[in-house]
């Protein structure tokens, strides 16, 4: 039966389970008022999840911390260490490596932007010696930033490296403690209303029937509701990102976790290496038009850091997102409004970006159009700007006189990322925006960590002194240096919030 036009919506399906389903039952059942909606989420045990993303970014704690999610209990529920930033070997060339960290450099020296001062000295091969963030990954330290303490020395946030499986059913307890119903049962047909072609109800395998008024589609890659039903339509990127393959395996862990994820560049991809407390999860991305699945999955077994824990797991899939997430009473919440490789662990962070707007817009009533619109504005912002950001690991290489390197190296740009290359060449200096993932320090790991190197840089830094800036940047390098230091080792981080 249609919703009539002012009747408030009450029943809110979801369809899938998995991080993405899980995410959203939990912060819908903890965030909308318990008393107002019924939330029912919908999966088949026979329909796998993904699950292979365990890597995370700093805003994961805040979306815990808003469901009231203990910290401790999360950690240990879920297996999980430290993430202090993500070490790129063999991205721009062969043999090198560096640390996208999860954290500013340095302070500004006379007013200026500290990395202007250090470009225009000519000292920029120093500037992990000036991130907090990486002198722990170095050193294998962490403690938690004091908001309150020196900024120089707590200017660096921190997220997880965690068993999504076990972060799914910990959701799941949770969700289902506040009132959420798991129905189980695999959609085999889908029931759509001939007066606004929203959807009406969903039916399962069994013949039972699933009514509600909004329905969340966090069906994975294949878009049940968002593409099957709604028509979406998807956008390809694959001519800017062109991986579209991995492979995926769990091994035995060889030593004390890391408090940061690896991503090895290879010859026609890049492998993963994500340090939990029980295991290490691996994978390798590749596009396929370079190299042959057997050999990808041969170039992972060989570079395993353990020995493996379970037959690999093949993946496909086209970078890009859906043209539209949000269609009449149905809105796409994880894989299904798009996917882009998890370079730089986004896949979770852009479920939470989709639940926490979805989540202040969330309808009240059956006209839906204003904020679906809003919605799926929010949403590509976000996902064209990560795209930007991931494009530019692969495009930044001097890899030459290799296929795949040499495509991304020469490949056309989007007009976003081409202003951005051009204002950093040009002057040092990023586009910032209030919306979207990755600022200013993330962009500057990047392109020098890839040998951008600017022409120019703010003029006032160039008028500072050798003599007047060289004890400066000692006393911040030293200070950074011993409070690292004196921080407990990772291990010993997780041992006590384990007890």
């Amino acid at each position: 039966m249609p919703i009539a036009q002012n009747q408030a919506v009450s029943k809110i399906v979801i369809l899938g389970g998995g991080t993405a389903g899980w995410m959203t039952a939990a912060a819908l059942s903890r965030l909308l008022p318990e008393s107002k909606y019924q939330i029912e989420l919908v999966e088949s045990d026979n329909i796998g999840t993904v699950g292979v993303g365990e890597a995370t970014l700093p805003h994961l704690r805040f979306f815990n911390q808003r469901l009231g999610i203990d910290e401790s209990t999360f950690i240990k529920q879920t297996q999980a260490t430290i993430k202090l930033g993500i070490e790129f070997v063999n991205w721009r060339a062969r043999g090198q490596a560096y640390i996208h960290p999860f954290g500013d450099y340095g302070s500004n020296i006379a007013g200026i932007p500290f990395h202007h001062v250090l470009l225009s000295k000519g000292n920029v091969e120093h500037l992990s010696k000036f991130a907090p963030c990486i002198q722990m990954c170095a050193q294998r330290k962490f403690s938690v930033p004091d908001e309150n303490g020196d900024l120089l020395l707590n200017q660096y946030g921190y997220a997880y490296h965690i068993d999504a499986g076990k972060y799914a059913q910990f959701l799941r307890q949770f969700a289902e403690a506040r009132g959420v119903k798991r129905t189980e049962g695999k959609v085999v047909d889908v029931l759509v209303r001939s007066s606004d072609n929203g959807i009406n109800a969903i039916v399962l395998e069994s013949g039972q029937r699933i009514q509600g008024d909004f329905f969340i589609d966090c069906s994975g890659f294949v878009g049940k509701l968002i593409e099957r039903v709604m028509h979406s339509g998807y956008e390809d990127w694959t001519h800017w990102l062109p991986c579209n393959k991995a492979w995926a395996v769990p091994c035995k862990k060889n030593s004390q976790p890391i408090p940061y994820t690896k991503s090895i560049a290879h010859g026609a991809g890049w492998q993963w290496q994500i340090p939990l407390q029980h295991r290490i999860g691996n994978g390798i991305v590749y596009c396929d038009k370079y190299i042959e699945p057997e050999q990808a999955l041969d170039t992972l077994l060989s570079n395993l850091p353990g020995e493996p824990l379970a037959d690999p797991k093949p993946l496909g899939f086209i970078t890009g997102k859906r043209k539209s997430m949000w269609i009449n009473n149905c809105v796409s919440i994880g894989l299904s409004s798009g996917f882009l490789e998890p370079l730089e662990s986004t896949s979770i962070y852009l479920i939470q970006a989709g639940i926490m707007k979805l989540v202040d817009l969330f309808p009240d009533q059956s006209a839906m159009q204003n904020k679906a619109l809003a919605f799926n504005r929010h949403m590509d912002t976000e996902m064209n700007r990560v795209r930007d950001f991931l494009i530019l690991h692969y495009y930044a290489n001097e890899r030459f006189g290799e296929a795949f390197w040499d495509h991304c190296r020469t490949m056309s740009l989007p007009h976003s990322l081409q202003e951005q290359l051009a204002i950093w060449q040009e002057s040092a200096t990023i586009n910032t925006y209030k919306n979207g993932l990755f600022l200013f320090p993330s962009w500057l790991a990047v392109l020098i960590g890839q040998g951008k190197i600017p022409d120019n840089t703010d003029f006032r830094a160039s008028a500072l002194t050798e003599q007047s800036v060289a004890p400066l940047l000692t006393e911040m390098s030293s200070k950074i240096a011993s409070h690292v230091e004196s921080m407990p080792s990772h291990e010993e981080f997780l041992s006590h919030v384990s007890r």
